[in-house]
């Protein structure tokens, strides 16, 4: 079994410094990877049971995606460079969905834990996680469509010592720079989280400004606020990408 791991892996690697109209039909042929029209990859190390690239996605250079069980994204679905997606039983990207540089996106591939947690992570249509962030995806981490994870330095955590419990980010979110949600924290949507908030339960009013230490609701979203997270986190998104 560790043998053919290691000569999975070492397939792997001799692929990504491949050009793409090579390694592309080597993923399907190989591993069955479903690679749709106009998808892009770059020198990575793509390691999944089962891989489906949706029309035009795009993969930057030194990514590390390894140790996934389901590894899927929608069309026009932009991964940048540097980033680390490890673990767990899926990893689903929606529509338009961006992951730009220098995250980890990381399940405890064996854990100890209590609890039988769903360690998924599901990006909605749209959402954008910018740079330098951390989510832990042990247990289900649910970020809806049009979110933005902006700055730098967040942390999203759904695992302690020996429990697990899941994160829920709401469609029209905004999460500022460093922030930190605990396991269970769920935040409903059109909601503003300010920067340097830690959320360690459960936001459920809609339209909320949220900050502090805990975090607390501050007031309803102004007609600015609302009107600030309804714009497109990604601006050549389609005008009709979050009717359906």
């Amino acid at each position: 079994m560790r043998g053919g791991r290691r000569l999975r892996l070492a397939l792997l690697v001799v692929i990504a410094v491949l050009p793409g109209f090579v390694k592309k039909p080597l993923y399907r042929g190989l591993f069955r990877y479903r690679i749709g029209r106009g998808v892009r990859i770059g020198l990575v190390i793509l390691d999944a049971d089962s891989v489906e690239l949706g029309d035009g996605t795009e993969i930057g250079h030194l990514n590390l995606i390894t140790r996934v069980g389901s590894f899927i994204t929608g069309k026009s679905v932009r991964i940048g460079p540097l980033n680390i997606i490890r673990g767990g039983e899926r990893v689903r990207l929606g529509d338009y969905a961006e992951v730009m540089r220098l995250n980890v996106l990381n399940a405890i591939p064996d854990h100890d834990c209590t609890t039988s947690p769903a360690s998924r992570l599901e990006i909605g249509r749209g959402t954008v996680v910018v740079s330098g962030h951390r989510i832990d995806f042990t247990d289900q981490v649910t970020i809806g469509q049009n979110v933005i994870i902006g700055g730098r330095n967040s942390s999203l955590w759904t695992h302690n010592r020996q429990s697990t419990a899941p994160i829920e980010i709401g469609d029209f979110c905004y999460l500022g720079s460093e922030v930190r949600l605990a396991p269970g924290a769920r935040l409903a949507e059109r909601s503003i989280l300010g920067l340097g908030s830690v959320l360690a339960g459960a936001i459920d009013t809609p339209g909320s400004l949220v900050g502090g230490v805990p975090a607390r609701i501050i007031r309803p979203l102004t007609a600015e606020d609302d009107a600030l997270v309804h714009r497109k986190a990604r601006r050549d998104a389609p005008d009709d990408l979050y009717s359906g």
